[in-house]
């Protein structure tokens, strides 16, 4: 792929996650999880994150990016609400707060973009689909902790036929 098909896949990919994570949906779902790692990986086997041989500054822009990534997928999880039915499964819905932390995400995203630039560093456009891989994937892992961690439904009530320490 050259760089403007990278570019709008990247574009469409994101609108089709913020799409996805502003409905609601289980909080358990590892749908999101895997469509993250397959985008880190389709952005590392896409030809690399900068050129052939990086230099300190190079790696180091990587690694503050990945931070970043893995930061704001923290924040947009931690936004996002997260309940338990009474059937006992735990669902997430995004809230405006996480549309905003998505876009704080993008700007903060596009200006390490500028600033590796800046310095002389020349990206490969797949090192977009690693950030959004990252980023979606840290939040899928920290939405469905949030989930586990709402604990067992306990049942309105408890038939006759069926002591009240028993499991169903």
């Amino acid at each position: 792929m050259d760089s403007l098909q990278i570019a709008v896949f990247s574009l469409v990919v994101l609108a089709l996650v913020v799409y996805r994570q502003m409905r609601t949906r289980p909080a358990a779902g590892r749908g999101l999880l895997v469509f993250g790692l397959i985008l880190t990986g389709a952005g590392v086997y896409g030809g690399g994150l900068l050129e052939e041989i990086p230099s300190v500054l190079g790696v180091a822009v990587i690694a503050v990016e990945a931070v970043m990534a893995v930061a704001f997928g923290a924040l947009r999880a931690w936004t996002v609400r997260v309940w338990r039915e009474a059937d006992g499964v735990a669902w997430a819905r995004g809230t405006a707060w996480t549309l905003a932390a998505w876009v704080v995400s993008f700007a903060a995203r596009l200006a390490l973009f500028a600033a590796g630039g800046a310095l002389g560093l020349t990206y490969r456009p797949a090192a977009a689909l690693v950030f959004a891989g990252l980023t979606v994937a840290a939040q899928a892992v920290l939405v469905a902790r949030r989930g586990r961690m709402l604990g067992e439904a306990v049942p309105a009530w408890v038939p006759a036929s069926q002591p009240a320490g028993r499991d169903r």
